[in-house]
């Protein structure tokens, strides 16, 4: 298979998880084999580095959980654009809409991109880190969480 295709099947299958879990059922498992042995991440609160572990496992849930929490219902892949780092890595620019229920009732579709570093060995396409943007002030913004 290509990059561009093992990618865009563990989008689906990244997608298909987060979905599931909002929908209340959540398998933790299934979503940390979607992760690498280690891994980064960069965000407005700063930078981290973990392993694929019970922490990860449990920082999943605990991630789900504060999803539905804010009225997440729905994540869906608009776009995964490749910037190709070699033969078998890449970041991922991952273009998400993300359907809430307001408080009030009404829907909101919010869209944002996050950008995934991943890497493809004998295990299969795995993410390796991540950079995201101020999922709290996007909340905020539009009224949710």
């Amino acid at each position: 298979m290509t990059m561009e295709k093992d990618v865009a099947g563990l989008f689906d299958r990244y997608a298909a998880s987060m979905n599931r879990a909002l929908a209340g059922r959540a398998d933790v498992d299934e979503a940390a084999r979607l992760y690498a042995p280690c891994y980064i991440a960069a965000s407005p609160d700063g930078l981290m580095t973990g392993v694929n572990d019970e922490a990860l496992k449990q920082a999943l849930s605990q991630g789900f959980r504060h999803y539905r929490d804010t009225g997440a219902r729905e994540m869906r892949v608009d776009r995964v654009d490749l910037t190709p780092l070699g033969p078998d890595h890449c970041v991922a620019h991952v273009a998400w809409s993300a359907t809430y229920a307001r408080a009030d009732g009404a829907t909101k579709v919010l869209a944002f991109t996050v950008h995934y570093f991943v890497r493809r060995d004998d295990a299969g396409v795995r993410v390796f880190g991540w950079v995201s943007g101020d999922e709290r002030a996007l909340l905020r913004e539009h009224g949710l969480g």
